[in-house]
């Protein structure tokens, strides 16, 4: 199928024609930039789908560029999202992939293709294999949920929502989950409920910091003799700022207080089998699911 693609002449004609016709005139070369986009990204497709070659490289790249936030295996990190999922919050076609490793997320930790620091700028070849890679280890997405999401938001409501947020609603002591069930594999989710010590979640990102806060343990005792537990959400070699279990921010000053303790004890207490059953678990991650869509 023939297909036209507009050239600086066509445009230039376009230019071209008298003043009193100005505003047909923008509107045409809207419309030729409009087509000449959509053509554009129409053509963006992986030239090395399915090359077995490619993904063997694509995986080193990844290893060298993406691993460190994104874990080994791509299966999700302390800062990056598990990239396995059929279905990805920024977009899942080859040219979405491509525009979000060559331009970055604004809001987030990812940053645009050579500027993080980690590893080294990849061309677009490479980042046509890391594409290529990501495909070849990618999971097809259940037919059905893991569980029962209604039964799911019940439990959630009556025991989670206390401390978390899901699309503004819930409380801020531990991390917004609005959105984990795309960025971490069901196997991390499971283990952040049975074994909440273990991998403390990240917190809030700064754009003066190259990593994000973690949500530790903060016990401070004032001059009065008041202590004060929390998650630490700021600090720096003379202030804290912290958010109690009342959810109250406190900023203090750390050589006025008479002792300062941080801990990597979760606040969140682990929800063993005896407490919350696989089967109510799993009705969780269901409701996680299906709000993260």
């Amino acid at each position: 199928m023939l297909t036209y693609a507009p050239t600086i002449s066509d445009l230039a004609d376009v230019k071209s024609l008298r003043t009193g016709d100005l505003q047909l005139t923008h509107l045409l070369l809207a419309a030729l930039m409009v087509f000449a986009s959509i053509q554009s990204a129409a053509q963006l497709r992986n030239p090395l789908a399915g090359n077995h070659s490619a993904a063997t490289s694509g995986e080193y790249e990844f290893r060298i560029n993406c691993a460190f936030c994104h874990g080994l295996g791509a299966r999700g990190g302390g800062r990056g999202p598990d990239l396995t999922r059929e279905r990805l919050r920024h977009g899942s076609t080859d040219a979405d992939l491509f525009r979000t490793i060559s331009q970055g997320i604004s809001g987030t930790a990812m940053p645009a293709n050579g500027t993080n620091g980690q590893g080294v700028g990849m061309t677009d070849e490479e980042i046509w294999e890391i594409i290529t890679y990501l495909r070849s280890i990618q999971l097809k997405a259940p037919s059905k949920p893991v569980g029962n999401p209604r039964h799911g938001e019940q439990l959630f409501d009556g025991s989670c929502s206390s401390c978390h947020m899901i699309n503004g609603k819930g409380g801020r002591l531990g991390p917004d989950l609005s959105s984990v069930a795309v960025s971490r594999t069901m196997n991390s989710l499971i283990e952040s409920v049975r074994n909440p010590s273990a991998h403390l979640a990240w917190g809030l990102t700064e754009t003066t910091k190259e990593f994000p806060q973690e949500y530790e343990t903060v016990i401070v005792v004032t001059t009065s003799g008041q202590q004060i537990t929390g998650v630490a959400l700021n600090e720096d070699q003379f202030t804290v700022q912290m958010m109690d279990i009342s959810q109250h921010i406190q900023l203090l000053e750390k050589d006025k207080l008479r002792s300062f303790k941080k801990s990597r004890q979760s606040l969140m207490p682990p929800f063993l089998p005896d407490r919350l059953s696989d089967e109510d678990l799993r009705d969780i991650i269901a409701y996680l699911e299906s709000v993260a869509q």
